[in-house]
């Protein structure tokens, strides 16, 4: 059984004992977290996708840790003007485990 799930604007295709890492959540590590935008869900032949939402299904999950991601270097540079900008940017991520998908 999976589901897609939509959060932090983005959509992810999860399983159960999946780990994703989404846009940062609030919460600590070992929290648990309810997804209710739940898009689709499929159990072998069983499909069903939402309206834009399945009515009554939730996916559960638990927060294994607030983390960071990699440093993006944004450097811009004028040439001929003794012009430059280094900037970084390090993105706040959440890892969250899936536990349970349930439908309605």
């Amino acid at each position: 059984m999976f589901a897609v799930i939509k959060t932090g604007g983005k959509q992810y295709r999860v399983a159960a004992n999946d780990e994703i890492i989404v846009m940062t959540l609030a919460g600590e590590a070992g929290e648990k977290i309810t997804f209710a935008d739940v898009l689709m869900l499929a159990d072998g032949d069983n499909i069903q996708v939402g309206a834009p939402i399945v009515a009554g299904a939730t996916v559960l999950g638990e927060i294994v840790a607030q983390a960071r991601g990699p440093k993006v270097i944004a450097f811009k540079k004028r040439r001929r003007k003794n012009s430059k900008r280094k900037r970084g940017h390090r993105q706040d991520l959440t890892v969250v485990r899936i536990t349970q998908i349930s439908a309605a």
